[in-house]
């Protein structure tokens, strides 16, 4: 984000004892200070936000390939036992003369 070195902080130091003087200087330090760790805190908590939401769509993206790989091997197989059966024979659960005709 923003990046503020040691003597920025110095210049801003004097600056503000310049224009606020030394009585409301500490005062406006720690209203400074707190809204320094709102905008913070809500910085953190809105990029973990955002990284569960990537990672659930990444996981969503996943279960669809996986779906669609099982799908696809179900059609194979299903596929190559249609063409390895002779045609006209009986399925395999009415091979086994289980019913009554």
């Amino acid at each position: 984000m923003f990046e503020v070195g040691f003597g920025e902080m110095v210049l801003i130091g004097i600056v503000a004892l310049i224009v606020l003087g030394p009585e409301r200087l500490p005062k406006t330090a720690r209203l400074v200070g707190l809204w320094v760790r709102r905008v913070r805190a809500y910085w953190f908590n809105m990029r973990a936000e955002l990284e569960r939401e990537l990672a659930a769509e990444d996981m969503r993206k996943q279960l669809e390939e996986a779906k669609r790989a099982v799908h696809d091997t179900d059609a194979e197989v299903r596929h190559l036992a249609d063409a390895s059966s002779p045609e006209g024979a009986k399925p395999a659960d009415d091979s086994h003369g289980d019913h009554v005709q």
